[in-house]
């Protein structure tokens, strides 16, 4: 079999801190602009999605940043670390992205960054991805997040428009950390606070207690694997939902590190897809 040509290497992105906003307790939110903007562009989705590099501890790279030359000249360990983000919000006209971050302290990569970012601080990216919008011929929308979905949630209600049936699960840690969405009359969210449940059990019993109303639903289900995997087979297998109007997945699992998660996520998800449809 002759050689595959290799994977070119994503363009990055180059942003800067205009400002930033402690929107809840435990979520930050970071509008980015500068003229490493000025070619950045969205598509339709309301799921699009960046993934930002993070220089290992040390390391620098040659300036214009360029991911093809780093990977030929560096190591692998000194590759940038990725995390990846919805897009919470993008203006076209002032050349602006707006990002959401989950803050617990001193955990992780990003949320750390976030945290502490100030105007000015400048943060490559990838991107962007997405595959979900609500489909405006569907009949009704179920919508089913935990924090890591809020940023995907809250710019799919705001594209609902007024009248829309729509029924929205978000699980918090508590009412602290609600949030106000620029919804049109009508489209309305339910909080769930998780106190000391486990991660998505309250999830699981709203949507498991919903009386589904009439027609096709256009569902969008997104946040720990656990929740997300018992989600599906009920939507799937229960509901008869049909897969295409599914946009399903884990954004993360618990217990498992960034790395160790985006490692097996993919055949964990094709396993699950076997499963229940055996």
């Amino acid at each position: 079999m002759a050689d595959q040509p290799a994977r070119k290497a994503p363009r990055a992105h180059e942003a800067q801190v205009v400002r930033t906003e402690r929107i809840t307790p435990h979520m930050v939110r970071l509008v980015l602009g500068g003229a490493g903007l000025d070619a950045f562009e969205l598509g339709e989705y309301t799921d699009h999605y960046v993934k930002l590099l993070f220089a290992p501890e040390g390391v620098g790279y040659p300036e214009p940043f360029d991911m093809e030359r780093i990977r030929a000249e560096f190591p692998r360990e000194q590759w940038p670390t990725t995390r990846t983000y919805t897009v919470r919000a993008w203006d076209p006209v002032h050349r602006e992205l707006t990002v959401d971050f989950v803050v617990h302290g001193d955990e992780g990569l990003a949320g750390p960054w976030a945290a502490g970012a100030q105007p000015g601080d400048t943060v490559r990216f990838l991107g962007p991805g997405g595959g979900y919008a609500p489909d405006a011929a569907a009949d009704w929308h179920l919508l089913v997040g935990d924090e890591s979905a809020l940023p995907a949630v809250g710019a799919a209600l705001e594209r609902l428009p007024a009248g829309a049936v729509v029924h929205a699960f978000l699980e918090i840690s508590d009412a602290a950390e609600e949030q106000k969405f620029a919804t049109a009359p009508g489209v309305e969210v339910t909080w769930l606070h998780r106190g000391d449940r486990p991660v998505g059990e309250a999830l699981i019993d709203a949507v498991r207690g919903l009386e589904f109303p009439a027609g096709e639903v256009h569902a969008f289900v997104h946040g720990e694997a656990g929740f997300v995997k018992d989600l599906r087979r009920h939507l799937r297998m229960e509901r008869e939902v049909a897969r295409e109007r599914l946009s399903i997945s884990g954004y993360w699992r618990l217990g498992k590190t960034d790395e160790a998660w985006r490692a097996i996520k993919r055949e964990w998800n094709e396993q699950v897809e076997r499963e229940q449809e055996n």
